[in-house]
Formats: C-alpha cells, sequence, structure tokens
C-alpha cells in the first residue's frame, strides 16, 4: 500500500523512475569529478558514503539514494527553456548539500546504517565523517562559482541560504529530543528548515543557472519548500513505521532516537486516553537510563498508542496538504505542459514512496 496517496497523480503520464535516472546519470559523473578532488583518504571515504565502493575498497552497485534533488535541478532548467544540462552544476551542489548533511547526521544521531549499509562513521570513524562532510559542502560552492557567471552567484547565494537553515533544523531537532513537549508549529518549522529549504533550493537552483528572474525562483522556491513538507511527513511515518526492507534503518528508528517528529508531536498535542498515556511514558523514558535496551514489544507498544491518538493520520493528512500547496504554486509559473507534468509526478512520488 502506498504511505500517503494522493487524490489525484501525475504518475500515469511520466516516468518518474526514467526522471529520476536522468537526474542521477546527469549528476553523477560531474560528482564523481568532484570527489576525485578531495585528499586521501577523503576520497576514498566520500566514494564509500556515496556507494561506488565497498568498505575494503572493491567497486561496488550501491543504493545512491533517491535521487529526487539532482532531478529537481536539472527540470527546473527546463523551466527557462534551457538544455536540462543547464542545471547539472545545480544538480551536483544539491547533491552534495545534501549528502553533507547526511554524513554528519548519521553521526549525530548515531545511526549505525543508511542505505543498507554501515553508516562512513561506523566504517571509517567519527573524524573523517566530519571532515569529508565539511569537503562536501565546500565542494557544492566552489563547483557552482567555477562557471563565474552572475547566475552562477545568485545560484551559490540561494544553496547558501538554503545550507544555514538546514543546519538551523538540525540544531532544533537535536534539541527538540531533550524536551518533554514540542509544538507541532515548531516541528513544522524544524522540518521547514532541515528538509524543505535544499528542496526549494533544488527545484530553482536549475531555473537560476538558466537565467530565470527572482520571481520565478522564488514560486519555485516556494513548491519545493512545501514538497519538502510532505517529504519530511512521509519520512516521519516510515521513522515509525517504515519496513527495515526497504527504508534500509532499524526498526521504529526515530523511536529508538526519541525523536520528536511530527507523528509524535501530533498524537501528544490531541486529547484523550492515548494521549495522556503516552505523555506519561515518553516523560519516563527520558529519565530512563535503561532506555537502549528497550524490547522490540516496548517500541511496539509506543507507535500503537501514536496511532490510537490520531498522530499517524494526521501525519498523513499534513503530507497531503503540503503536496497540494506545492502543486498549487506552480500555477504561478509559465512553463512547458511536460515540464509541469514532471513537477507534479515528482511530488506525487514523494507522497507514495516506501522509503
Amino acid at each position: 500500500m502506498p504511505t500517503v496517496p494522493p487524490a489525484e497523480t501525475a504518475a500515469d503520464a511520466v516516468d518518474v523512475t526514467a526522471l529520476l535516472e536522468r537526474g542521477r546519470t546527469l549528476a553523477t559523473p560531474v560528482l564523481r569529478a568532484a570527489v576525485d578532488r578531495l585528499a586521501p583518504p577523503m576520497d576514498t571515504v566520500a566514494a564509500y558514503h556515496f556507494g561506488w565502493i565497498d568498505a575494503e575498497g572493491n567497486p561496488a552497485d550501491g543504493d545512491g539514494g533517491k535521487a529526487v534533488r539532482p532531478a529537481l535541478a536539472v527540470l527546473s532548467a527546463e523551466v527557462t527553456g534551457a538544455a536540462p544540462e543547464v542545471g547539472i552544476p545545480g544538480a551536483v551542489a544539491v547533491e552534495l548539500v545534501h549528502n553533507f548533511s547526511l554524513l554528519h547526521d548519521d553521526l549525530m544521531d548515531g545511526d549505525e546504517q543508511r542505505r543498507h549499509r554501515d553508516t562512513v562513521w561506523k566504517v571509517h570513524g567519527p573524524a573523517q565523517a566530519i571532515l569529508v562532510g565539511d569537503a562536501l559542502f565546500a565542494l557544492a560552492n566552489e563547483i557552482l562559482l567555477e562557471l563565474g557567471t552572475v547566475e552562477a552567484g545568485r545560484a551559490t547565494r540561494r544553496i547558501t541560504t538554503a545550507t544555514r537553515a538546514l543546519i538551523d533544523g538540525q540544531a532544533q531537532d537535536i534539541s527538540y529530543e531533550h524536551r518533554d513537549r514540542v509544538s507541532v508549529e515548531e516541528c513544522l518549522e524544524m522540518e521547514g528548515n532541515k528538509t524543505g529549504a535544499l528542496l526549494a533550493a533544488s527545484s530553482s537552483i536549475g531555473a537560476v543557472l538558466g537565467g530565470a528572474d527572482d520571481r520565478t525562483a522564488d514560486t519555485l522556491e516556494k513548491y519545493g519548500y512545501h514538497l519538502g513538507l510532505a517529504f519530511q511527513a512521509v519520512d516521519d511515518l516510515l521513522g515509525i513505521w517504515g519496513d527495515p526492507e526497504a527504508t534500509g534503518k532499524q526498526t521504529w528508528s526515530d523511536l529508538r532516537q526519541r525523536k520528536k517528529s511530527l507523528p509524535v508531536v501530533a498524537a501528544l498535542a490531541a486529547s484523550g486516553p492515548a494521549s495522556e498515556r503516552l505523555g506519561e511514558i515518553l516523560a519516563a523514558d527520558a529519565k530512563s537510563s535503561d532506555f537502549e535496551n528497550f524490547s522490540e514489544e516496548e517500541f511496539a507498544a509506543r507507535a500503537a498508542l501514536i496511532e490510537e491518538a490520531g498522530g499517524r493520520e494526521w501525519t498523513a493528512e499534513e503530507a497531503r496538504r503540503q503536496h497540494t500547496i506545492a502543486i498549487e504554486a506552480l500555477h504561478a509559473v509559465d512553463m512547458p505542459d511536460q515540464v509541469r507534468a514532471r513537477f507534479t509526478a515528482l511530488a506525487d512520488f514523494v507522497v507514495v514512496r516506501k522509503r
């Protein structure tokens, strides 16, 4: 069953898999060349993170992720009538920033698995995870600024602003883990920073490189921002109820990390016995010295209370609501019908995915 089926979908008319693969295919050679610039052993560590080699350094065909961001970047170039190739530097830049954040997030969150393999800090140590993450962020700016155009400067400004927001969101996320209560508004602000900002930049950066004016870029960013909120809402559902075989993470992964994700926050904000009981249990969990040794049954019981209190359904509905806002933003931008259909199909894909 799809995670959050939208009322209507454009995916029937657009091959989303091919669209994602196009972004990956266009970006990967430039991405590999950028990683090759890194000094050893950072080049090898980054190659492992991207799934190009295994832990022993042998060539691998690992899962490189969904590639939604590069797909959006090359697609946005076509809004201006430019070839998708115009968006390649932007696609590479957003992918570098995204993976910079993953390297650091995995370490901060203590995640040992990503994309069905050990995370970088687990294999190569925390220091390399930090250094390689920093290096990827520097490369993102380098790739754009090397173009030497006015448009490249505008694109760099947008992606650095998005990166600062992303870091703000991660800081908020970590601080919320130590609080008994977080409001729904605070959670949405955090997720808008952590996920929405970079998807907003991804949705506009190709258009900026293609010469789009600020009004067009801002409107595309609105699409990407709300798409990011829908994306994160689905991620939050998968973080509790996702199939580990599909997600590559542990069962109940967000509950194990005490994350105040949308289903948890919405459940705590609801009224009723399940909400009250959940609040009591989570408050006790925060003081427990044995939390890491909890059984599967204990985490399953917490997930059941979240669902009973309405947190699961509220989050699914919020994903649909944010999806609708994203699609409506596209109406204010003049673009070829085929490009609009592809933006819509990517938005549909985000809310029906299983990983």
